[in-house]
């Protein structure tokens, strides 16, 4: 008996050593060759909460007037933007930025004026993308004129709100009544049409990881196409999911998963194919729903937006809508940033010129309809954004992800596990596409995300606490470095 157990040990052993051999790194994989956005402002930033200090000590009654000039000239402004087309490198653009940035220091300290601000972000919002219709989306003064605009606007709002508190305003955010002649549903109080785009930002630290590795750092990491049945206006969610690949969900599916933002895009009702057939959303998101019903499509791990047998989150988008007529992602996602490649290849990412969610903000055949976002989960978005920031700015400079190698062998089961799941139609510990390797990188990455976040939110709570406001991004950022600091020791 007691040979029988120790041959057994040994044989479990035997096993154990051979599965502990761990296998050959992923190939260098090289990154796009365009160089990320930086905005180079952190003295600005500074400046700014400078100002913020000093406004809110003088009151906001002796800013009233002050304040009301800041409005007015920036709705100005943008009648002035309205009136006819311009370059993206027109120097209205910049006095627009600038007006926008010195409007939201004064608002922040007096968010009794957070109304008209949300309003001024919104028409601009709009008339940006209007302007950009003429512009060549491919060029970087385009790209960076409308992102400096949009996100830099989208970035001071939020400021404003987090500093104004959780009552400030409603979470959902009406941007522009764009009209479509398809199929609706009504989801958390928006009409959302057939062939509709769901862009959101996830929960989970690769979720911040995709929004912010992009070369021009975004708020969203998925994208799904909703599909209205014209007969019964039920709506359905053609969406990839990196452990199921692509499913349809209902609404409350959808937004069971965690969501710290949504935003909803629709075709501009004035586009040429929409003109020539106002069904095409509907066709589109008609063909997404019957390749989702008819075969199992894997997650694309790849990001391969070329590659059609598997499918990543905005390919279900791309593909349907490019089939139909509508070329999205004009302008594609580059992935630049060492330490992003670096980390995104050891999860299996092979392709850095793609499509990434956040890009499709600023595609100017698309129009904003709505966002949902409440001052709780900008919180937690702005927290995982600068956790990330800070563990991104290592990586730039060499550090890698780890995991521990004694896990391996036991990954290995699950993972051969989740194959056979994979076979039965269910879904294993390990995804589809991803190996023991990566989901073991994958849980160190968000455990050390945990605890840098976890030291930093205490650093923040004790910021605010002497300093008697939430810490601005770039304060965020400061604390994230700190925090990550201390745990490295």
């Amino acid at each position: 008996m007691r040979k029988k157990a120790i041959i057994a040990f040994t044989a479990i052993m035997a096993i154990y050593l051979i599965l502990l051999i761990p296998g050959p790194e992923p190939a260098a994989t090289k990154g796009s060759e365009k160089a990320p956005f930086a905005w180079n402002q952190d003295e600005t930033w500074l400046e700014f909460e400078k100002r913020f200090l000093e406004f809110k000590r003088l009151g906001c009654e002796s800013l009233a007037a002050q304040i009301g000039l800041s409005i007015d000239l920036n709705f100005r402004l943008l009648d002035s933007l309205s009136a006819i087309p311009i370059g993206p490198e027109s120097s209205l653009l910049l006095r627009l930025e600038d007006g926008m940035f010195s409007s939201a220091v004064m608002i922040a300290a007096c968010p009794q004026y957070l109304s008209s601000f949300q309003a001024l972000a919104v028409r601009l919002r709009n008339e940006v993308k209007s302007q950009s219709c003429h512009w060549d989306m491919r060029q970087g003064p385009a790209q960076v004129a409308a992102y400096r605009l949009m996100y830099g606007t989208r970035a001071a709002l939020e400021e404003i709100m987090l500093q104004a508190g959780s009552d400030s305003l409603s979470p959902l955010l009406y941007c522009r009544n764009e009209p479509s002649m398809t199929a609706s549903a009504k989801i958390l109080g928006v009409g959302i049409h057939s062939g509709d785009i769901l862009i959101s930002r996830g929960g989970a630290p690769t979720s911040a990881l995709i929004a912010r590795g992009n070369n021009f750092q975004g708020n969203f990491s998925h994208a799904a196409l909703v599909y209205v049945d014209p007969e019964s206006n039920l709506a359905k969610i053609i969406e990839s999911h990196i452990e199921r690949g692509v499913t349809i969900s209902s609404p409350e599916d959808y937004l069971r998963d965690t969501k710290l933002r949504v935003m909803v895009l629709r075709l501009r009702h004035d586009l040429q194919q929409l003109v020539t057939d106002p069904t095409l959303p509907h066709r589109a998101a008609q063909s997404a729903l019957n390749e989702a019903e008819s075969r199992h499509i894997p997650y694309d791990f790849r990001m391969d937006a070329g590659e059609a047998m598997e499918k990543y989150c905005s390919e279900v988008v791309s593909e349907p809508y490019g089939t139909a007529g509508v070329r999205l992602w004009t302008k594609a996602t580059h992935i630049s940033s060492p330490g992003a490649v670096a980390w995104l290849s050891a999860f299996g990412v092979r392709n850095f010129e793609t499509e990434a969610p956040s890009d499709l903000e600023y595609d100017p055949q698309l129009a904003v309809v709505a966002e949902w976002r409440d001052i709780e989960t900008l919180w937690k978005d702005h927290v995982d954004n600068a956790v990330i920031d800070a563990m991104l700015e290592a990586a730039d400079r060499g550090e890698k992800l780890t995991y521990n190698i004694y896990l391996l062998p036991m990954a290995r089961i699950a993972k051969v596990y989740s194959w056979v799941l994979n076979r039965l139609g269910m879904v294993g510990p390990i995804p589809e596409g991803m190996s023991a390797e990566a989901a073991l990188k994958n849980k160190g990455f968000s455990k050390r995300h945990a605890a840098i976040k976890a030291r930093m939110l205490i650093l923040a709570r004790q910021f605010q606490e002497v300093a008697g406001y939430r810490p601005p991004y770039w304060e965020l950022l400061r604390l994230a470095r700190q925090a990550k600091q201390e745990i490295d020791g």
